[in-house]
């Protein structure tokens, strides 16, 4: 498709620049993208934005929330960036994401290293404050070959640098996202490792909480998958969004404009702003 609702820049945990993923977007053939960094909209302060004659930009955000004690990420698009909502929920996000690294920090400090806020901050570079940060920080430091060991034995899920304990509940996050005229879209369903039975529960709360869609398409993956997420959308009566996830160059299963097609069966989100 010619579409890319999912995308991560250099503020949040990607790698290009705002200009570098317009270039890229442009390249790929891309008509309609949305930059959907963690917790931040500050992408779209650039200039790479303004007055592009071939692609369409849709404001977005991913935005960290919590379910059920598990961590869940809510993407909003279409969003109106200067509302009274998104500057609390920026500035609320921020803050949170701000007391998450310090505890994080702590948590590894407690086990023997040392200058973990410091050099998380070197890597993030101004950029929202995340575990890949960390991640960096601990193998340049030698206490892991490489980011996904880190994560392995540092920071995945359940992990001693694994900290929820400071989002909000999908219902405030939602909230925010319907206030900021936007439409909110559970990110990647299946990345949360759930059994059907729990993922429906979820799939309930965020209907029940004004959620309007999910992620039919996120990334490279298998035709049963895509037909098994089209069938809860179509069972919840949700819009259906597709988006890459992109965070890097090289990532073949996250690459950016690369997305398959959505099924028949599926409204697309995007017929809200067409």
């Amino acid at each position: 498709m010619e579409i890319d609702f999912h995308i991560h820049s250099c503020h949040s945990d990607g790698v290009l620049s705002v200009a570098e993923l317009v270039d890229l977007a442009i390249s790929r053939g891309l008509k309609e993208f949305s930059i959907t960094d963690h917790d931040t909209l500050a992408a779209y302060s650039s200039e790479s934005l303004d007055n592009l004659d071939d692609i369409r930009v849709i404001t977005g955000c991913e935005f960290s929330s919590v379910w059920n004690g598990r961590t869940v990420h809510i993407l909003g698009l279409n969003l109106d960036i200067t509302s009274d909502a998104m500057n609390e929920a920026m500035n609320f996000q921020a803050n949170a994401r701000e007391q998450r690294a310090v505890h994080i920090a702590k948590n590894l400090e407690a086990k023997g290293m040392s200058g973990l806020l410091a050099g998380a901050r070197k890597y993030a570079q101004g950029a929202a404050l995340g575990r890949p940060h960390f991640a960096s920080y601990l193998v340049e430091q030698g206490f892991a070959k490489n980011n996904r060991q880190a994560f392995k034995k540092f920071l995945g899920d359940g992990k001693i640098g694994d900290v929820k304990t400071h989002w909000l509940p999908i219902e405030q996050v939602i909230s925010w996202i319907n206030r900021g005229g936007g439409i909110a879209v559970l990110a990647h369903p299946l990345k949360y490792a759930m059994t059907h039975t729990r993922l429906c529960e979820l799939l309930a709360d965020f209907a029940a909480a004004s959620g309007r869609g999910i992620e039919v398409i996120s990334g490279a993956q298998t035709p049963s998958q895509t037909q098994q997420l089209a069938n809860l959308a179509l069972q919840f009566n949700f819009l259906s969004s597709a988006g890459s996830d992109f965070h890097r160059p090289g990532q073949r299963w996250a690459d950016l404009g690369v997305v398959q097609p959505l099924p028949e069966s599926c409204t697309p989100v995007w017929s809200l702003w067409r």
